[in-house]
């Protein structure tokens, strides 16, 4: 096969990748691998400010990217081999692709921890496969361990009905990926709240089913949970203990107990359930041979320009599999997120259609500012800029405002100009955070009534 375009990944860089090729160049021929034949799309995308979008994560068949797109052609397998001299890629063992640009938009798989190995008690949590495998073992268990302090780990523990759960983390507060204390503070009356035990509404999206055989799907998108029911065999509504700055030492087995799974963590303290769910984040997904050495980051990253470029010439990368290895702007980092993947995806469509063309490509405003949205523990959570006051050491001061089981609002500002801001709740602040994040007005004397609740400061700042 001959292509000018192949995008491997069938998750939100890929998928988005490819689509924006489609628009930029709809007479060229583009191929999407896919390890799975459900690819995941945006679906519902609207902007809240100039940077910050908010998007649901469909499943959908293969086939429909290549009905919408004339020009995409979709092929289902698994990259094995790079051939960047001769410029073409083995998919399975024998389908050759000969490409002139190549995206490489493969992912990161779970990174268990290391008493996962050949365990069957001790699931991870990846894809749509695997969390329908987790609810069907879930079903028989009254109590379980969950690992881990990040996004998925969050929305599991708010989630699960009908089970008590052990909460192991190895910071001192949850939910520490996104958030400060005071925020998971703010979050802790969530983990009982009555939503547990109320009725769910049908789900009426539409469901599509994996061919048989496929190894590996895309990950889950940010709003994976709302369509599963996840209840245990409990009778009575679920209680949640978190073990603070804690790890696991040791699992042991035994089949013949009524919690068969004993836990041994660092501080000596036991915990016997019947499963244990390993959200421990991801790590690159680098499982193919290439003919020449790619740059990598010491974390098996594929390392990339700011054009998305990385070390062997017409070879692209983005979404989880690639570091972002160029000088960043002051308010923007990257992290492994499902806003970046999009993000890094349509970008990197962008710069090769531009190689092609031979057009000069200035790079995207949306890596001028770090913008993230999500849902946590109930509550819409945006973050914006440096909000836990990265690269800004020990000197900024914070600005918050609090009310129970309604919002919290954290403002950074450094020498009287914002730099980041955690809003949780309905605040409808962003617009205006986001904007003097930008343009780094000087607030030194509105300091003591940007959080007043009397005074309307967006519409003072619009």
């Amino acid at each position: 096969m001959n292509a000018t375009f192949v995008v491997i990944g069938g998750g939100i860089a890929g998928v988005n990748c490819a689509e924006t090729l489609a628009f930029y160049q709809p007479e060229r021929e583009i191929v999407l691998v896919s390890e799975s034949s459900l690819i995941k799309t945006v679906t519902n995308l609207l902007a809240l400010t100039q940077n910050l979008t908010t998007f649901n994560v469909e499943e959908a068949s293969s086939n429909e990217l290549s009905s919408k797109y004339e020009n995409i052609k979709v092929v289902h397998g698994k990259l094995n081999k790079v051939n960047d001299k001769e410029k073409y890629v083995i998919i399975n063992p024998d389908i050759r692709i000969n490409y002139e640009y190549l995206c490489i938009c493969i992912g990161a798989r779970p990174k268990l921890i290391p008493q996962a190995k050949d365990n069957p008690y001790i699931l991870g949590i990846r894809d749509t496969d695997s969390i329908e495998y987790f609810i069907e073992r879930l079903r028989d268990s009254k109590r379980i361990a969950v690992v881990g302090n990040g996004g998925i780990a969050s929305e599991i523990i708010y989630k699960i009905q009908n089970t008590d759960i052990d909460w192991i983390i190895k910071d001192n507060h949850i939910s520490s990926t996104f958030v400060d204390p005071g925020a998971g503070e703010f979050f802790q009356s969530s983990l009982h709240k009555s939503f547990k035990t109320t009725e769910e509404s049908p789900n009426k999206r539409m469901r599509y089913d994996e061919e048989s055989g496929s190894k590996s799907g895309a990950a889950l998108g940010p709003d994976w949970y709302k369509h599963f029911q996840i209840k245990g065999a409990s009778e009575l509504p679920p209680q949640v203990k978190i073990h603070y700055k804690s790890e696991i030492t040791d699992v042991k087995i035994n089949p013949d107990r009524e919690n068969p799974v004993e836990i041994t963590l660092n501080n000596g303290g036991e915990i016997n359930c019947d499963l244990v769910i390993s959200a421990t984040g991801v790590e690159p997904n680098l499982n193919f041979e290439i003919s020449s050495e790619l740059q990598l980051s010491s974390l098996n990253e594929i390392m990339v320009n700011e054009f998305m470029q990385s070390s062997l010439p017409d070879i692209y990368a983005a979404g989880d599999v690639c570091h972002a290895n160029w000088e960043h702007a002051q308010h923007w980092f990257p992290m492994k997120l499902w806003t970046q993947a999009r993000q890094m995806g349509c970008y990197a469509a962008k710069c090769m259609s531009g190689a092609l063309n031979k057009e000069e490509i200035l790079q995207d405003f949306c890596f001028e500012i770090f913008t993230h949205t999500t849902k946590l523990f109930g509550y819409k959570v945006i973050l914006l800029g440096l909000f836990n006051g990265q690269k800004l050491g020990n000197d900024y001061e914070i600005l918050f405002r609090m009310t129970k089981e309604h919002e919290y609002v954290k403002l950074i500002l450094q020498n009287g100009k914002l730099q980041g801001a955690v809003l949780i709740g309905d605040t409808d602040l962003e617009e205006m955070c986001e904007n003097l994040i930008l343009n780094q007005l000087d607030l030194s004397s509105y300091k003591e009534d940007l959080l007043n609740p009397d005074i309307d400061i967006e519409d003072y700042f619009d």
